[in-house]
């Protein structure tokens, strides 16, 4: 697949709170190896061919902790803006959009606490999002899902094969992701990621395959799983 941009932006998203990891401290902020969880993924981009500049999320209180713990030791040079978070994770990434660059092509959303992501994932997520106008990473279900009642009641069991887990990064063309957050905030619509608002206007999102491992990092039990991930599967580069 051939390329059809010449600039990408990257929105990292790292502006939760993370209250289900129950640490005083910011789940992006806690160490991975011996580096941050942020500073993981923020590198996994700033080391991506595709990319061209890096706008980072973060949670207004979290500002020292970014500057002392992620921006001074590491000194990024695709970082071109730290914009404010929002009240939920659909106006971070809105806030996020606000610092693109105006001559970018493509626009790739990440989750800050995803520090698994590979060049490979971030390269296939842009050429299919160039190619169709918008991208989403995910990997098949393994497990049987049923559909339930409120009163816990299956209603029924889906056909797996055409599941998917979905995971980031999300990739769009530039103007398709703009049209679809300025759409939303005018509609007073809320998604749980920015695929469903391209999704709901009619755009075709096409699946990216991702990895089993390209976990999210959530709760506590998550950063057991991702030391383990990391000492034995994990290999940066790709």
């Amino acid at each position: 697949m051939g390329n059809r941009y010449n600039k990408v932006s990257a929105v990292i998203v790292a502006a939760g709170k993370g209250t289900r990891m129950k640490t005083e401290i910011n789940k992006q902020y806690l160490l991975l190896g011996n580096k941050p969880v942020l500073a993981h993924t923020i590198e996994a981009f700033e080391n991506s061919g595709c990319i061209s500049e890096i706008i980072v999320v973060i949670n207004e209180n979290d500002n020292d902790f970014f500057i002392d713990l992620v921006q001074k030791p590491y000194s990024f040079k695709k970082i071109i803006a730290v914009a404010k978070g929002g009240e939920d994770r659909q106006q971070s990434v809105f806030n996020g959009l606000c610092h693109v660059s105006p001559d970018s092509d493509i626009v790739v959303v990440h989750d800050g606490a995803r520090p698994f992501v590979t060049g490979d994932i971030i390269q296939r997520s842009v050429d299919v999002a160039a190619h169709d106008g918008a991208a989403c990473v995910g990997v098949p279900v393994k497990d049987t899902i049923k559909k339930v009642k409120e009163n816990l009641i299956v209603e029924y069991t889906p056909d797996r094969s055409f599941l998917w887990t979905i995971q980031t990064p999300q990739s769009f063309r530039r103007e398709i992701l703009l049209e679809a957050h300025n759409r939303a905030a005018l509609n007073g619509f809320r998604g749980t990621d920015d695929s469903v608002l391209a999704e709901r206007l009619g755009y075709r999102v096409r699946m990216v395959m991702g990895s089993y491992t390209n976990i999210k990092i959530t709760t506590a039990e998550d950063l057991s799983v991702a030391e383990t991930i990391l000492k034995h599967f994990f290999h940066r580069g790709d």
